[in-house]
């Protein structure tokens, strides 16, 4: 089990673990979540990490098939200005590898925006914390265990 899954079951949240063969080619690990589990893209969620000009890590969860925000993501965080983090940084902060972060149960507590489109379903499905395993659960439950907030972050990919 990964922190993620353990954290929804000592939280007793509703949730269903999915896991799928990971391929390590794969160009996007969201679409390549989404193909492979038979779903909406727009029900399944990436989680970014960003950087602002003072260093804070901003955790940010869209859908797979749309871009990061930055300058929304920045204005919703009050902040001047943010940037993808860097990877290894992300991992460290996290506790998880790039492609198999989790919003959830994360290594430091960060501030967390989920994209308000998240609102529309049911359920999302978000990165249980390893490639190859998603957890679907309600979006109030995400945001409830993240001390989230909803957010307008997500563009159209060009």
């Amino acid at each position: 089990m990964t922190p993620a899954i353990n954290l929804l079951k000592k939280q007793r949240i509703a949730h269903q673990v999915h896991s799928y063969e990971h391929d390590a080619r794969a160009p996007s690990y969201g679409l390549e979540a989404a193909q492979k589990l038979g779903l909406l893209p727009e029900r399944v969620f990436k989680t970014l990490l960003a950087c602002t000009e003072t260093g804070e890590l901003l955790v940010a969860v869209l859908p797979v098939h749309r871009q990061l925000n930055l300058k929304a993501l920045a204005a919703c965080a009050g902040v001047k200005k943010a940037e993808m983090a860097d990877p290894q940084q992300a991992q460290r902060a996290t506790g998880y590898v790039v492609g198999g972060i989790s919003a959830l149960a994360q290594k430091k507590a960060l501030r967390t925006f989920l994209d308000c489109s998240a609102e529309q379903f049911a359920t999302v499905y978000i990165s249980a914390g390893r490639r190859g395993l998603e957890v679907e659960l309600a979006a109030a439950d995400l945001l409830s265990l993240t001390r989230g907030q909803c957010a307008a972050i997500a563009a159209i990919l060009e």
